[in-house]
């Protein structure tokens, strides 16, 4: 499975990286959204994990233009904090879910295994 992550926080990414590559999938990672739109363009991953609050960019305005980029892509929103509206904003952005990131440990258990061939259709 292919997995783009999105997080400006170099230790934070560097964690992510770890955790998710004993999975098995194949990962790229970056830390600007204008970057983060080219990956997601070429290499059409399965998966993003984003942050939310980037400083140079708006990761519900990224969830949308990666939807549209890449209609199979599946996003994963992180953020600190968690309610009700926001939750709704990334719903309706097209995110397929909105996690905290103090559920970031559990990240490889909450992505399908990496052969596993789920789409946004699924």
């Amino acid at each position: 499975m292919k997995l783009l992550i999105v997080e400006e926080n170099p230790g934070l990414r560097r964690l992510l990286l770890s955790l998710l590559s004993e999975r098995g999938d194949e990962i790229r990672a970056c830390a600007e959204g204008t970057e983060a739109l080219s990956l997601c363009a070429l290499e059409q991953p399965d998966w993003v994990v984003l942050d939310l609050n980037l400083a140079r960019a708006d990761g519900l305005s990224l969830t949308r233009q990666m939807r549209s980029l890449c209609s199979q892509t599946r996003v994963l929103l992180v953020t600190d904090e968690d309610d009700a509206r926001l939750r709704e904003l990334a719903t309706q952005a097209g995110a397929a879910h909105l996690i905290t990131k103090d559920w970031l440990i559990k990240l490889p258990q909450l992505l399908p295994p990496p052969d596993c061939n789920w789409t946004a259709s699924n």
